[in-house]
């Protein structure tokens, strides 16, 4: 197998160059020293012969097609395979493989219709004897548009919600500093004050954004680096709470509950931290009465014999609908109340499954939101 080559797409290459290679005719085909056969693809295959008539048609393909394999195998190409493009006219016709130039290998990825509308993305490639030769074997690749569509339009989310993001901070900052600059005589220090305060939050606000849109595309692409170095789970927890008290929360609104012993934890701090001020904001925002940190002991998630420090915090707001918690760590989750990016919740389940961890949200004591986080200690082989 070349390096780099996922395993089906190199099941894909091997069936297709045993078609090149002499396979017959037979609806089975495969790589004998893998054993993968048409079936095992994820992709839709159909292979035509020399006449233009169905030999292959795979499982997937079936599927895509919501077409029997029985009644597309013998059939000819255009009968079993009725595609069009997004105009209406019929693929076949205007691609003529068979009759076309000889000199072509293929047709590229692009999307074409199946009767009724749906819509499905199709490639083809040429095998021949001799590279100006007739068409021997017209094998033919299907995928569904759906994980496509999805991304285009999870992309498309991500644009118009960065563009609103940033709009009104950037309009903020641009029309406090014009004033300024053309008026700076006529205001008070206090109202220069003001003014330049507000500038610096909002550009705070525009940093924080680009660092989220940073961390979401180290998550998607696996990039996401972990500087591990012992961390003090409760003293990060105070730091917070005190954090909070200091921007003018109630000291009494929350309640730390750590148990004894904790193992000892190998994780990013910064990364910890992010988690952390995540939850705990949240909660301070959407919850109502005491949050609730709770530390404590835990085994790992899926080694049972490694322990972990779980995190729980919990408050007693109204808590999250029971519809809506399959949706929490997705993107632009909000829930009932507007504000944020949406993107929080997302990055802590990323920065926690980059440690090995798991996180989960339920319905706490209180009635509110109850986030709980467990991360392996993950100590060095060196120290173990």
């Amino acid at each position: 197998m070349a390096v780099g080559m996922s395993r089906p797409r190199a099941a894909y290459t091997a069936a297709v160059r045993a078609l090149s290679d002499g396979a017959g005719a037979s609806p089975v085909l495969g790589d004998p020293a893998t054993g993968i056969g048409p079936d095992d693809l994820p992709d839709g295959l159909v292979v035509a012969d020399g006449d233009g008539k169905v030999v292959c048609f795979n499982t997937a393909a079936a599927r895509i097609t919501a077409t029997p394999a029985a009644d597309a195998l013998g059939r000819s190409l255009d009968e079993a395979l009725p595609l069009e493009d997004l105009k209406g006219r019929r693929w076949w016709d205007l691609t003529d493989p068979y009759g076309g130039l000889a000199t072509r290998v293929g047709q590229p990825e692009r999307n074409l219709l199946l009767p009724g509308g749906r819509e499905v993305l199709v490639s083809a490639r040429y095998v021949r004897e001799s590279p100006t030769g007739p068409v021997r074997r017209l094998v033919v690749s299907l995928r569904g548009t759906e994980a496509r569509r999805r991304t285009e339009l999870s992309h498309a989310e991500l644009i118009a919600t960065v563009a609103h993001e940033l709009r009104s901070p950037l309009t903020s900052v641009k029309g406090f500093t014009a004033t300024l600059l053309a008026k700076w005589e006529r205001f008070t220090d206090d109202q220069k004050r003001l003014m330049l305060e507000t500038v610096d939050a909002d550009a705070n606000r525009v940093t924080r954004l680009i660092a989220e849109l940073l961390d979401i595309s180290r998550i998607d692409s696996g990039r996401l680096e972990l500087r591990r170095q012992p961390v003090d789970i409760s003293a990060a927890v105070e730091r917070h709470v005190q954090a909070l008290v200091a921007a003018g929360q109630a000291p009494d609104r929350f309640l730390v509950r750590t148990g004894q012993p904790l193992p000892g934890l190998w994780a990013d701090p910064d990364k910890v931290d992010q988690v952390l001020g995540n939850l705990l904001e949240n909660a301070v925002r959407h919850g109502e009465g005491t949050v609730t940190i709770e530390i404590a002991p835990a085994p790992a998630p899926g080694k049972d014999d490694e322990s972990g420090t779980a995190v729980t915090v919990s408050d007693e707001g109204p808590g999250i609908p029971e519809e809506s918690m399959g949706r929490v760590f997705t993107r632009f989750w909000r829930g009932s109340k507007r504000g944020g990016t949406g993107l929080g919740l997302y990055i802590v389940k990323g920065i926690v499954e980059a440690h090995g961890g798991t996180i989960t949200v339920d319905r706490g004591p209180g009635g509110g939101a109850e986030f709980r986080f467990i991360l392996p200690v993950s100590t060095p082989a060196y120290l173990a």
